[in-house]
């Protein structure tokens, strides 16, 4: 008649999928936008400037990879993925942090071209935009959890244990052999 549990699990589920899509396509774009502004600080010949652009390139490489890696990859892949998220949301912290605080200065360390008032604004920017890169991918990294989740209770065999049921919910003869004496019946 009304609404049943199983729809309601279902549209949730589907509902918190499309919240993670939208937030890895807002991740992509906000990092790819912060590698855009710091090439416009024309900083190809420092060490600080290809380390900056690289750390945007693998937050655009998580959240490519995390789209198919939360819902139906190996344990191997999803760990992979978390790691590498949240080391990099940490540094993208440290890097906006930096930004905000010593502009400068770390203006100094990149060897930017640019005249040091645009530089400063243009470095401010980017580090806003890293502290947006910083609140998505932990974001992701939760919803991310929560997908995995879903998807090991519902047992659609992520990872190598699949499910902890059988599929009717019936404990297996082959179960009850490794129980201890007392409640073997």
């Amino acid at each position: 008649m009304g609404l049943s549990v199983e729809n309601s699990v279902t549209e949730s589920h589907s509902r918190t999928h499309k919240i993670f899509l939208i937030s890895n396509y807002l991740l992509l774009g906000s990092a790819s936008s912060c590698i855009f502004l710091t090439l416009s600080l024309r900083l190809f010949p420092s060490l600080f400037g290809f380390f900056f652009i690289l750390l945007h390139v693998i937050a655009i490489g998580g959240a490519v990879s995390g789209c198919s890696v939360a819902i139906s990859g190996s344990n191997k892949w999803y760990l992979s993925h978390m790691v590498t998220m949240v080391l990099t949301s940490i540094f993208e912290g440290s890097v906006s942090v930096l930004i905000w605080t010593r502009t400068p200065d770390f203006l100094g360390y990149l060897k930017s071209y640019v005249r040091e008032e645009d530089g400063v604004l243009i470095l401010r920017l980017a580090g806003g935009l890293c502290v947006v890169v910083f609140c998505l991918e932990w974001l992701v990294l939760g919803l991310a959890f929560v997908l995995r989740y879903y998807a090991f209770v519902e047992g659609h065999g992520v990872g190598n244990g699949g499910s902890l049921k059988q599929r009717d919910g019936r404990v297996g003869d082959e179960d009850l052999k490794n129980w201890p004496w007392p409640f073997q019946v």
